[in-house]
């Protein structure tokens, strides 16, 4: 697995991070970029999973279910599936206007979404 992928990499490593701090956006829109970055890296890692941990479920809510446990919580597991979905959602239909498939976003993409809200 690249370290891409790797659920313990951060995706924010210090250059994206000063990246992000260095643009011109106010500091909700920063913050709402990085949230949008973790949680694409999020839904990068559940696709590589389907192909054989979810297969025939939602993968999505199984992933949730499975960190959910961790902190033997449900209500983080649906808080955390409905923000997931809802960005899932937005981050699908942007990708799509712009003629990428989600896997293929990058920052920069994430920059344009933010600065289009």
């Amino acid at each position: 697995m690249s370290n891409n992928l790797d659920p313990f990499f951060n995706p924010l490593n210090i250059e994206t991070i000063q990246k992000i701090d260095n643009l011109d956006l106010p500091i909700m829109q920063k913050h709402h970029l990085r949230i949008l970055a973790h949680c694409l890296h999020i839904l990068k890692i559940i696709k590589v999973d389907n192909s054989f941990e979810y297969q025939n479920k939602n993968p999505l809510r199984e992933w949730c279910d499975n960190q959910s446990k961790k902190f033997d919580d449900k209500k983080f597991s649906d808080l955390f599936y409905e923000q997931l979905e809802s960005t899932s959602k937005k981050l699908n239909t942007f990708s799509k206007k712009i003629g990428k498939s989600i896997e293929d976003l990058e920052i920069d993409d994430l920059v344009h979404l933010v600065e289009q809200s």
